[in-house]
């Protein structure tokens, strides 16, 4: 019998954020923004606001919500973040990163894999497309 994987193997160091393409990057600091209270929300909403047009900056914003939350209600265990200040690339992190990436690059196959290390198999589709 194995034994159960330690929850804070998600917040484990795998690199720097620095390490990231822009787009991993991004999608690793809306994450943190996106779990680090209203204040940190309403810097976020204010972030896409800045570079996008009204309309597609709440449904981006929503957009990307969505997916946090779904990854919270769906996942496997609780996923671990560094803080907001934190150079490091926790696995979780880099986890959701590579699948932003995968899936805005249309890579299903591989959306779908990274999926499924972060929400439980039954819905690793549902969150890859």
């Amino acid at each position: 019998m194995s034994k159960p994987q330690s929850p804070t193997r998600g917040g484990a160091a795998v690199g720097l954020l620095t390490d990231l393409p822009p787009l991993e990057a991004g999608a690793v600091r809306y994450f943190r923004y996106w779990f680090s209270g209203s204040e940190a929300r309403a810097d976020l909403r204010q972030a896409f606001s800045g570079t996008l047009a009204p309309d597609l900056a709440d449904s981006a914003f929503d957009c990307f919500g969505q997916l946090c939350d779904f990854c919270v209600t769906h996942g496997r265990r609780p996923l671990v973040r560094h803080g907001m200040t934190c150079s490091c690339l926790g696995a979780d992190e880099n986890c959701f990163a590579n699948l932003v990436a995968a899936a805005t690059q249309g890579e299903v196959a591989d959306a779908e894999l990274l999926a499924s290390l972060i929400v439980t198999p039954q819905k690793a589709q549902t969150l890859s497309t």
